[in-house]
Parts: C-alpha cells; sequence; structure tokens
C-alpha cells in the first residue's frame, strides 16, 4: 500500500475542526497540518480529533502539544512545508470574507511557489470568478487547484452536469438545499456567510456585524434563514463546463442554526430536453441524515485525491467540481 497522502487543513473554525474527524477515519489520507489565524499545528505521524475537540471554541491550534506554534501566517507555514516535500495537498477552511481573501490567498500560493493541490469550498460566484481571471497564472505554477468543491457548488454542480448528459438541451437547473446547525456557533463564518446573501446584506457588511449583532438577526427570523436566488458559482461553473447559461441557474434554501435536523430535504433538479423533443427533469435528493459537513467533507476529499492524481501526471492549473469527478478517499 501506497503511503498515505499529507493533507493540510487551512482554517480550524467549525469546518476545519470536522475535516479532522472525517480525515481520521480514512486510510489514504493523513492529516499532518493545521492552521488558523493565531496559529498553526504540524506533526508528521497525525493529528488526531481527541487533541483538537479539547480546544475551546476560540482557542487556537497553536495551543496543540509538541505539534502548535504561534503564528499569524499558517498559510507561510504550509507553504513551507510543501516547498520541504512534506505537505501534498490543502484544504481551505477558512471563511472568504472579504470576498477576495481566498483569490488572493491563491495568487499568493501560486506566486511563492507552492507545487501541490488546493481545493477550496467557496460559494459565491464573484468569488470563483476572480479565480477564473488567474488561471493563467495557475497553469504557469506548481498548483493544481479545485475550486467549488464543497456541496453547492460542488456535490450538486456535479451532480447537474451528470444529468445534463440525458439531453441535447438544459432549460434550467434548481439546487434548494437544507440544512441543520445545533448551534451558529458551531459555524460561525458559514452562517455570516449566508447572511451576507439576504436582502439588505453583502459580505462587507456582514464583516461589520458583532456576534450580538447576527443573534438579533437570527432572533428575527427565528433561527431559520430563508435563501432565495443566491449568488452561488454553480452557476458561472455549469455555464463554463458548457452544461448551461449562468442565468437559467437558480439556487436557494433554508438553514436551520437551532437545531441539526435539516428543515427540508436538499435536492438538486435539472429539466431538459432530449433528443426525441421530451422534455424531462432528473432529480438528485441527499439524504436528510448527511450533515452539512459530511456533504461538504467528502467530496472536496474527493476532489483532493482526484487533484493529485493528475498532479502526479504532471498536470497543473484550475478545474472545478463540474470539470473533474471526485474520487472516493478509502
Amino acid at each position: 500500500m501506497n503511503k498515505p497522502s499529507r493533507i493540510g487543513v487551512l482554517g480550524a473554525g467549525g469546518l476545519g475542526r470536522s475535516a479532522v474527524r472525517y480525515l481520521e477515519q480514512k486510510e489514504e489520507f493523513t492529516l499532518t497540518a493545521i492552521g488558523d489565524s493565531q496559529g498553526f499545528a504540524w506533526r508528521e505521524e497525525g493529528i488526531v480529533s481527541g487533541e483538537v475537540d479539547k480546544l475551546g471554541a476560540g482557542d487556537s491550534v497553536a495551543r496543540l502539544a509538541g505539534a502548535g506554534k504561534e503564528t499569524a501566517d499558517a498559510a507561510g507555514e504550509m507553504i513551507a512545508l510543501n516547498r520541504e516535500g512534506k505537505l501534498d495537498a490543502i484544504f481551505l477552511a477558512v471563511p472568504n470574507i472579504p470576498n477576495t481573501f481566498i483569490p488572493d490567498l491563491i495568487a499568493r500560493f501560486a506566486r511563492e511557489g507552492y507545487s501541490g493541490v488546493l481545493a477550496d469550498a467557496l460559494k459565491r460566484t464573484s468569488a470563483v470568478e476572480s479565480i477564473l481571471r488567474i488561471e493563467k497564472e495557475l497553469r504557469a505554477s506548481g498548483v493544481l487547484y479545485v475550486t467549488g468543491a464543497g456541496a453547492t457548488p460542488g456535490l450538486l454542480t456535479a451532480a447537474a452536469n451528470l444529468a445534463a448528459q440525458s439531453f441535447v438541451r438544459v432549460e434550467e437547473v434548481t439546487i434548494h438545499f437544507g440544512v441543520g446547525i445545533p448551534s451558529w456557533d458551531s459555524y460561525r463564518a458559514t452562517v455570516r456567510e449566508d447572511i451576507a446573501h439576504m436582502p439588505g446584506y453583502d459580505v462587507e457588511k456582514v464583516r461589520t456585524l458583532s456576534d450580538a449583532d447576527i443573534e438579533r438577526i437570527l432572533d428575527e427570523c427565528n433561527g431559520v434563514l430563508h435563501l432565495e436566488d443566491m449568488e452561488h458559482a454553480d452557476d458561472v461553473l455549469l455555464e463554463r463546463a458548457g452544461v448551461v447559461a449562468a442565468e437559467k441557474v437558480r439556487v436557494g434554501g433554508l438553514v436551520d442554526t437551532r437545531q441539526a435536523k435539516k428543515p427540508v430535504s436538499t435536492t438538486m433538479t435539472l429539466r431538459g430536453t432530449t433528443f426525441e423533443g421530451k422534455e424531462s427533469t432528473h432529480r438528485f435528493v441527499l439524504g436528510d441524515e448527511t450533515s452539512m459537513a459530511a456533504n461538504v467533507l467528502g467530496p472536496a476529499f474527493g476532489w483532493i485525491k482526484a487533484g493529485l492524481d493528475l498532479h502526479g501526471r504532471g498536470i497543473r492549473g484550475l478545474f472545478s467540481s463540474a470539470d473533474l469527478m471526485p474520487r472516493f478517499v478509502r
């Protein structure tokens, strides 16, 4: 058996800490590095969930015994590890606030000689469009980058691409998701990004809101965010893949920030016309028992595995969840 790929997770909030638990159950990947805004931790033999779970909600991974250190540049630490041949791939679990944060970060990885695989779970169309603008630079670097590699965009984007194959013309794609979170404290960045999609808010405005402001907004809607016609990058990624025009893609859903049970099932519905001239729909439904973290992390690391295979063949550049099939991580 080949040695496990050495994985880094940049971000140690709700999604980042869930990634530690996910990777602990996989033989082909080992989490060796994790970073946040205040610190970084690296251990060649791996970092396990038990030690991360002991950290308080606001504690940095710098506190991990024998592995952590304080730093404001965890990304730089990971770039250095990769250049030393000690890190193969990184999942970006950091919030994209401001809207240029991850695109700027990716440009830095390419500029500073990172040679490996990167994947994000970006949501906003404008953020992904910023990454598409540096495609030439990524192709010329040592980076193989997969964008929009979460649930939506991601798993549901890929499902739409696959579903489209039954038709000669796609009329529309509708993604409607349901997310249940026991407490918004567990996924603060995710909830903030979702609120930024609501009428009257944007990324910059949400960036200035205090936790008390967020709690007030959640109280006003009884903890359930109703999101419609979101600026979700499924549109630009499906258009880039030649499946359907961006304006024919609609994304929305419900996020319950006070209980784990999904308020509604997550579905992707694609309507198209067959070569016989018949109109029909395909629907892809996620199991209600699968959490947001499961539907983001599994696909993201599946695309990282696919990216590692391509990178090992000398392929570099920018891909999306509509371009590649993820590969199951054993």
